[in-house]
């Protein structure tokens, strides 16, 4: 890669991660602990996920459960749950917190395709600004004399693929997730 495209590769590679990252949160018909480990909660007045306060375990197919290293956080991690609107109720019995995850119906999938649809055209979009940006920094150059047009060209070219290259990824994670959520 070009030395004048490298920031910009970096770029679209940490937006494509960020999209991958984002749509593992969505729920699909078994537990996923990406559930719940990004719920922030608060604890000694700083914000921190659960997963830094908690252990958390699959118990079965529709079951997670949620054990605070300290106890008197419960309530805590019932109110984050119950903010972080998932739809489902805890449940506790003083010692750890308890999460069914229900049955998803045929309306809910195809409710989750649509968040995952626009989740992955936000993606193109936030690549698509990165191009723009890389754009405008190599006519920027061209302007100043620091690169010929030629090379802008070429440039431009080969920002336009890693674009490309960028955005089937994001569509490959989508379609993946979109199968997972429609199967299980």
């Amino acid at each position: 890669m070009d030395s004048d495209l490298k920031g910009y590769g970096v770029k679209m590679d940490q937006a494509v991660e960020h999209f991958r990252k984002e749509i593992s949160t969505l729920r699909t018909g078994r537990p996923s602990l990406a559930l719940v480990e990004h719920i922030r909660l608060d604890y000694y007045g700083n914000q921190v996920s659960l997963d830094k306060v908690a252990a958390l375990n699959i118990v079965d197919n529709r079951m997670i459960t949620i054990t605070p290293w300290e106890t008197k956080l419960i309530s805590d991690i019932e109110k984050a749950i119950m903010g972080a609107n998932l739809g489902m109720t805890p449940q506790n019995d003083g010692k750890c917190v308890r999460l069914v995850v229900p049955p998803m119906t045929e309306e809910r999938r195809k409710e989750l395709v649509k968040i995952l649809k626009k989740m992955a055209e936000e993606a193109k979009v936030s690549l698509r600004n990165i191009r723009r940006d890389a754009n405008e920094d190599l006519k920027k150059k061209s302007k100043d004399g620091l690169i010929t047009e030629d090379r802008v060209k070429r440039l431009q070219e080969d920002v336009q693929k890693m674009v490309d290259g960028a955005s089937s990824k994001v569509e490959e994670h989508a379609k993946k997730k979109e199968q997972e959520i429609l199967s299980t």
